[in-house]
């Protein structure tokens, strides 16, 4: 047996751009990690991110620190043990499931002792802006059954509204990146009841979860930036309803399974994730979100292009992937 590792960087124009919180971008930058091995070929993409620290070289300096191991040939439990949680474990994680698929000439479901995955709707998300211009993106993509709208400053309530106004029939996810404060808080929630928010994701900074535990949360509340891995959870129940599990931040589908049921055993509702990336990243994560409360796997729809074969989107359906994409 001889494996072989090769990595990548890629960038996809996104369609205009997209803006968080935290700030705006036009291009989806990824590290594709591909492995060769008896004439198959398995891969995975992260995103790197750098609300955690992450560059596109710090993860490839990660990867070629790795590379002996990996050629070496050791398979996902060890990797999952060996290499912190992160985007360079997910690039390599989704590689190994991939390979492991492709010599084994089964699905990557089957593996995972599931069944075949089915297909899912999918939340599609609008960028912060100013109310006017979140309203006509909402109208734009109010036949979508779920919208995910990015939220954070300091007073997101006509935002709330407005966008309700224009998407009345849509399921709503509020994701606030951080960005309110424990004095807004009372302010923002009354919003989100008023509107019927599905989901509020992450309205507090990583660290102050505490004050979750507080107060009254009339509308439930998901973990983001303050979950990465399955040692996180048990300080987190009490403190929100929901944990939103992204194969980035845990380092790949390996420890993500870990954590969705551990999560499920402390009652905690599940959202799966992503960065804005391909359907290379996307495709792994469709095992992940059988059964999820939310998906929110619409990255390739932000993108002017996306890889070919991607996955399939119909109106708010996302299907499973093909085995020429992953798996």
């Amino acid at each position: 047996m001889k494996r072989v590792m090769t990595t990548a960087v890629e960038h996809f124009p996104i369609a205009g751009s997209f803006t968080i919180s935290r700030g705006s971008k036009t291009t989806a930058s990824v590290v594709t990690c591909t492995l060769e091995q008896d004439g198959f070929s398995g891969r995975g993409e992260c995103v790197p991110y750098g609300r955690y620290g992450e560059t596109i070289e710090s993860v490839l300096a990660q990867i070629e620190a790795a590379r002996p191991f990996i050629e070496s040939g050791i398979g996902r439990e060890t990797l999952r043990e060996s290499m912190p949680a992160g985007a360079t474990r997910n690039a390599l994680d989704c590689a190994l499931w991939d390979l492991e698929s492709k010599i084994e000439g089964r699905r990557a479901s089957s593996i995972a002792g599931m069944s075949e995955p089915l297909s899912l709707t999918t939340a599609y998300t609008l960028s912060l802006g100013e109310p006017e211009a979140m309203a006509a993106q909402a109208a734009k993509y109010a036949h979508r059954a779920l919208l995910k709208i990015k939220v954070g400053t300091a007073d997101d309530a006509s935002r709330i509204r407005a966008v309700r106004a224009a998407a009345p029939d849509s399921a709503i996810i509020l994701d606030a990146n951080e960005g309110w404060t424990e004095d807004n808080l009372a302010h923002h929630f009354a919003a989100c009841l008023e509107a019927n928010i599905a989901l509020i994701e992450q309205p507090l900074p990583a660290g102050k979860d505490r004050f979750l535990g507080t107060i009254s949360r009339p509308v439930p509340v998901c973990a983001d930036e303050s979950v990465h891995k399955t040692e996180d959870l048990p300080t987190l129940a009490g403190l929100y309803d929901a944990v939103n599990i992204k194969l980035d931040k845990t380092g790949g589908l390996t420890e993500a399974l870990r954590m969705r049921d551990a999560a499920r055993a402390l009652n905690l509702k599940i959202m799966v994730g992503c960065m804005v990336g391909t359907s290379l990243g996307m495709a792994p994560a469709m095992l992940l979100a059988q059964g999820a409360e939310f998906v929110d796997l619409d990255g390739p729809l932000l993108l002017a292009h996306d890889r070919q074969p991607g996955l399939r989107y119909e109106a708010s359906l996302v299907f499973p992937p093909l085995p020429a994409l992953w798996g």
